[in-house]
């Protein structure tokens, strides 16, 4: 996608490998990291796009959700948006962020993935 190079990017892999590292040494369990609030669960069953990885805690699919905070989105601000959708977004609004989750809807796992911010208007 073009629109993408309009956007920097913040890539949250690190911690979710840190984390996921405390699990396997047992430092937390598996119940505090597969925590979705319902709300989560209810987008990614809905809105959510199939990711090309499985789960890192129990293998089943992953669903990304981007969620988009701008200035000028008013109502629509925070609000769930399919991936491309969001990513589209943040592109054209200069400051703005799409944040995306993955979420598993087996074990309800969710991280934040990567952050996207628009350098520029596209």
């Amino acid at each position: 996608m073009a629109r993408r190079q309009l956007l920097g990017v913040v890539d949250y892999t690190l911690a979710k490998r840190a984390l996921l590292r405390e699990v396997r040494t047992g430092l937390r369990s598996k119940g505090e990291i597969c925590d979705a609030h319902p709300e989560l669960m209810r987008a990614a069953a809905h809105v959510g796009e199939t990711a090309r990885r499985g789960c890192p805690v129990c293998e089943e699919q992953l669903k990304l959700l981007a969620y988009v905070y701008a200035d000028d989105l008013k109502q629509d601000n925070g609000r769930v948006w399919p991936l491309d959708v969001g990513l589209g977004m943040a592109a054209d609004r200069p400051g703005a962020w799409c944040y995306v989750v993955e979420v598993c809807t087996a074990c309800r796992w969710n991280h934040l993935s990567e952050a996207f911010v628009a350098r520029t208007a596209g």
